[in-house]
């Protein structure tokens, strides 16, 4: 059986975008994507990349005040958020024609419209054509949702917090998680009174729990209004701002609400039901180890298999898609160890087992040191930074690191490349400190801080 094309991509994210570049340049393969509003999905255009760059916009007065603590005569004025906007808007625009056009080097034929599953090889465009394709790939990420409750009261999500038409003064996030505790330092530190709801005990559910504690405690010391065990219990517009009276009693105004509270799989009316996917409870699709579904030419990768719904863990999925289906090399990426960074304020870098993971395998030695570091002490600065080692006490492999400080994402992807490695605490140990750096204490911490042996 012949058809239009070896692969048809539904998803211009990072995920579905890697898959096609490789299977047409490096294998040669007719592939086609379709992508329905913009490419680069929503790591660059809606999430990681004008995130981070908010993060760099909002240090700056901390920036500002510790010039000034070092003796610098620096000054800060009010920030411009339409001109701050007007600036990521020109640089998303050339992140997109930077994705778009390394997919025409390549070779890959283009679709803007939205695409659907007409049949294990059928695809259907928006404008009613059908094409055929040997293997077609979803992967068409994820979105934002507001419970169903307050749909209809302006709230937003990290989908439109990029499109406000100006810097609110008040501001409600609700979630604890690191979408939700990102943006919380964000726009606390750009100069908006921040309140951030979480129901839980502590944010960042799933992290290790003391590098939990010690980012709450740091938001809060930053200025940060965060309520624990907290959530909205009513919602009205009240002249021009949302009036939020929360679970605990306490009620007040502001001018924007932002929910955070969970993302849903993109999945609705592509004609996977029809088909017999198999979907899980929040509609992701389910997959083997090699992305294939029950459909031997189905695949999916990214945030809509809800694996691990980070940038990187797509792009490696796309790429053993391709190598496993076009290079004859049946790869797939490993989800057990993840290096990450969370973008609060200080920073959290993250690999391998928490404290509670590890304890639950066997006995460890966890060592850590919490302290202030040279930069900010001398500014007069109070907060600490953490860096925590969890060692398995039979074969002395470090398990997992977590750090929490300034600059922790850049430090935690050289600590992953140990740890991927199997590295143990003697080879910690046998590293020469480099002085003065926050980063030496990851070497220098000889005795555990505490054991657990049970």
């Amino acid at each position: 059986m012949s058809f239009d094309y070896d692969l048809f991509v539904i998803g211009g994210g990072s995920g579905g975008v890697r898959a096609a570049r490789i299977a047409s340049s490096e294998y040669g393969a007719k592939v086609a994507l379709a992508e329905e509003y913009r490419m680069g999905g929503t790591c660059v255009i809606r999430g990681c990349v004008p995130k981070k760059l908010m993060v760099f916009a909002s240090g700056f007065p901390g920036a500002v005040a510790d010039a000034q603590a070092y003796g610098w005569d620096a000054q800060i004025g009010a920030f411009d958020w339409g001109a701050f906007r007007n600036k990521l808007d020109s640089e998303l625009d050339r992140l997109e024609g930077a994705y778009r056009g390394n997919l025409e080097r390549a070779g890959v034929e283009i679709f803007d419209c939205r695409a659907t599953i007409a049949g294990p090889h059928e695809v259907r465009l928006a404008d009613g054509r059908e094409m055929t394709a040997k293997h077609i790939l979803i992967a068409t990420g994820g979105r934002p949702v507001v419970p169903e409750k307050w749909q209809g009261f302006g709230a937003m999500t990290s989908n439109e917090v990029f499109k406000m038409d100006r810097l609110p003064k008040s501001l409600l996030i609700v979630g604890g998680g690191y979408i939700a505790s990102e943006f919380a330092c964000i726009f606390n530190g750009l100069g908006v009174k921040t309140t951030q709801f979480y129901r839980g005990a502590q944010i960042l559910r799933g992290f290790d729990e003391e590098a939990r504690g010690h980012i709450a405690n740091e938001m809060l010391a930053n200025g940060v209004d965060l309520q624990l065990g907290t959530d909205v219990l009513e919602m009205e517009e009240r002249d021009g701002q949302t009036w939020v009276k929360a679970t605990t009693g306490h009620d007040g105004c502001y001018d924007a609400v932002m929910f955070a509270t969970g993302r849903r799989p993109n999945t609705d009316g592509l004609g996977l039901q029809a088909l017999g996917l198999e979907l899980k409870a929040n509609g992701a699709i389910k997959v083997d180890q090699y992305s294939q579904t029950r459909i031997p030419s189905i695949f999916a990768v990214g945030d809509v298999t809800d694996r691990a719904n980070l940038t990187p863990v797509a792009i490696r999925e796309g790429h053993a898609f391709a190598d496993t289906v076009f290079g004859g090399k049946p790869t797939f990426f490993d989800h057990g160890l993840i290096p990450t960074a969370i973008f609060t304020q200080p920073e959290y870098g993250t690999v391998g087992l928490t404290e509670e993971e590890a304890r639950e395998q066997g006995p460890v030695d966890v060592y850590c040191a919490a302290f202030r570091p040279m930069h900010s002490l001398f500014a007069g600065r109070d907060n600490r930074a953490m860096m925590k080692l969890i060692v398995c006490c039979k074969t002395n492999k470090v398990l997992g690191c977590h750090i929490v400080s300034d600059h922790a994402g850049e430090m935690i992807q050289l600590a992953g490349v140990a740890v991927a490695m199997n590295a143990t605490k003697a080879d910690f140990d046998r590293t020469l400190a480099v002085h003065p750096t926050m980063a030496e204490e990851l070497v220098t911490m000889r005795t555990a801080t505490r054991s657990h042996t049970d």
